[in-house]
Formats: C-alpha cells, structure tokens, sequence
C-alpha cells in the first residue's frame, strides 16, 4: 500500500507548478532522517516548529508596542501567524509549495530579541560579533531547540528562515513570498495599532495610501495581496510599477511616522540599560542561566550563552530576571 506522504508528493506534480518547489526535490536535512509514511518533509517542518519552544514564546513578545495596555494589539506570535496565511495564500495561487512558505513563514521570527527591534538594536550594541534576529532564527532552529539538538530542518526552509529580511539570489519562490508576505502583514498591522493606540488618525493616513489600497487595514492587505498574484509570473515575484511605487511610499511612511514616533517609542530608551546589565550579569556568572545552557557556555563561551538565552527571554520574563537580579526585594515586617 503506498503511504500517505508518497501519495502527496504525488500529488504536488499537478498541485506544485514549474516554479515551486516539490518536496521530493528537497536538498535534505543537516543530519539526515528516516522519511514520515504520512508528512512531507517540509510539513514536517511545519509541525517541528509549531510544537518548539521558541514558537510558544513569541505570544509574549512585543511586536511594536512595548506592554500595550488591551488585548488587541499584536504579539510577535499573532504577526508570525498573519504572516503564514498571507504567504499560504500567494503560494496556492501561484502554485507554490505552500507547505514550505508556511514553514519559513512561522519559523521566521523565533530568534527576535525580547522588546522587539529595540532588543535587537541593544543586543547588536552589546554584542561585539553585532546580532541580528534572522540569523538568530537559523540558530534556534539548528542550534538551540530540543535541548541543542536543534529540529533539524530541511535545507528550503533554513535558508528561507535566514534571508527573510534582505533575499538572497538563490531564493525560492516560496522565500520571496514570505519575505514579501512579512512586509506586507507588518506595515498593514502596525499601522492598524498605531491607529488603535490614537498615535495616528485614520484620516491622517496619506491619499496615495487610502487611494491605492483602501481605508480599512483588510481593504489594504487584500489589495496589496492581489497585485502581488496578478503580477508575479514565471518564478518571479513582483508588484504592479503602480502599486511597488505605493508599498514603497507605505513602507517609508511607517519608518517615519511610526517606528521612529516619540510617542510609540519613549520607553525604548530603557531596553538597552536592560539588557546589557543582564549580559554583564550572565557573562560574569553563567551558573545564573537555566541549566540547558551549560552545553552552550562549553561550547561557544559566555558571551554567545548569554546572547543566546537574552535574545530567548520573553518581555515578561526578561524584567522578572532583570528585577530578580538588581531590585532588591522589599523588607518585610511581621
């Protein structure tokens, strides 16, 4: 009887295009493993980094706005989500592997810092080597999952995973789109914050933006969405000259107006006191970090542990440690 994952690799001749990726063709794992009877190799992917550590973590991490007071705004979790439909939907209508772009898709993030890019920017600072959160993605799922064993995932979705911000010229189809997919969700989601959170007014939104893409944050994802399906063709993924022209103007517009707003970011300035302080901490006394990090302080140093363990640290539970470790605790009377 033929399995159920040869019958969908099978199937993937008629689903999968001359462009897309078809499991079978796979360049492999780093270390490599006996084939699942039921999944494909990238849906196995998928499920390796659904059930990661990692993975859970990114609930409570910020997004853009640090502690956000109400439950609407996004996490690092419900970006990496918003992004993974986005990108599953190009690549079914443009007969892509979907499997894959929702691997690298929900993989994408599971290296960012605690508070964001500001933890990043702080980390990069402190770091001699300098940080960046795609290159810690690669890591976490090669290095540091499963208790440094890492998940071991196929060649497509690690390099998807390490070029999602910049591209590479050996992209996949299935690549580009989630790194064009991520784009798109954070600059439409963020904008929807920002508008929630009163740092900017519906009606300031510039008229090329609510001309070209809509007033509503679904208006302007499913226009943007649309002309990336309609224009991309052959392998390559493109916008509209008309629309690319408009993206461009949007991506700019948030750098300013947000990522860079006094408003959104006046508790930033605090991250990067945080984090070093934390670093000087674990790099003195590495015995401080949960024991899974042993290995990795044998095996790389403590300067790359304690990068490694901070850059892991949920918002939450990066100021528990920090007030753990440099708050005294208050005396108490009895």
């Amino acid at each position: 009887m033929t399995c159920a994952r040869a019958q969908r690799e099978a199937m993937e001749h008629y689903l999968i295009g001359p462009y897309g990726v078809l499991s079978e063709k796979s360049r492999g794992r780093l270390t490599a493993e006996e084939e699942c009877d039921v999944r494909t190799c990238f849906q196995r992917d998928v499920d390796r980094i659904t059930h990661s550590k990692s993975f859970r973590r990114l609930k409570h991490k910020t997004q853009v706005f640090l502690q956000p007071e109400g439950d609407h705004y996004r996490t690092r979790l419900t970006h990496t989500l918003e992004v993974s439909r986005l990108a599953r939907t190009v690549a079914r209508a443009l007969m892509l592997n979907e499997d894959l772009a929702e691997a690298i898709a929900l993989g994408h993030d599971l290296g960012h810092t605690p508070f964001g890019h500001a933890g990043e920017r702080a980390l990069n600072a402190i770091y001699e080597p300098g940080f960046k959160h795609y290159e810690q993605s690669l890591r976490v799922v090669d290095v540091l999952e499963r208790d440094g064993k890492g998940l071991n995932l196929c060649y497509e979705t690690r390099m998807g995973i390490l070029n999602h911000t910049h591209g590479a010229p050996d992209d996949t189809p299935e690549a580009t789109t989630v790194r064009l997919c991520d784009r798109i969700a954070y600059i439409n989601h963020d904008l929807d914050d920002s508008i929630r959170a009163g740092i900017i007014k519906a009606e300031s939104v510039p008229e090329i933006i609510r001309q070209n893409c809509g007033e509503r944050n679904s208006e302007r994802i499913d226009s943007l969405i649309s002309d990336l399906i309609e224009n991309s063709r052959d392998g390559v993924m493109q916008m509209s000259p008309k629309m690319k022209e408009t993206f461009d103007f949007f991506h700019k517009y948030m750098y300013a107006d947000v990522y860079k707003n006094p408003i959104a970011k006046h508790e930033e300035s605090k991250v990067e006191g945080i984090l070093s302080r934390l670093y000087d901490s674990y790099v003195k006394y590495p015995e401080k970090m949960t024991a899974d990090f042993v290995a990795v302080v044998e095996r790389d140093g403590r300067e790359r542990a304690a990068v490694d363990y901070i850059s892991g640290m949920t918002d939450g539970y990066a100021m528990e440690k920090y007030s753990e470790l440099f708050i005294p605790f208050a005396w108490t009377v009895k």
